[in-house]
């Protein structure tokens, strides 16, 4: 048996120039994505960014990482207490 969690990755991007390898992670994990929304800040020159999540915590987990690893970007993550059992075959 497996659990996913849902949660909420909240994503800050302060250099451009990384939005083109944020945007191919988040494709890369795009069947555990519930949904995501970006509000350009043009007052402060950032982007923010929240991505919606229901997946395993080790997915998770290293999407944050990934993105957390891009030059300019950082990431935060909030997890639910909400947590669906999966029964493998």
């Amino acid at each position: 048996m497996s659990e996913t969690r849902v949660a909420i990755v909240g994503v800050v991007v302060s250099d451009t120039d990384s939005v083109e390898s944020l945007n191919r992670i988040l494709h890369e994990f795009s069947q555990h994505i519930i949904g995501r929304m970006g509000i350009p800040y043009g007052a402060r020159k950032i982007n923010l960014i929240s991505v919606a999540l229901d997946a395993p915590l080790e997915v998770i987990a290293d999407l944050s990482d990934r993105i957390g690893k891009l030059p300019g970007v950082s990431s935060q993550t909030a997890y639910s207490n909400v947590v669906t059992v999966i029964e493998q075959d």
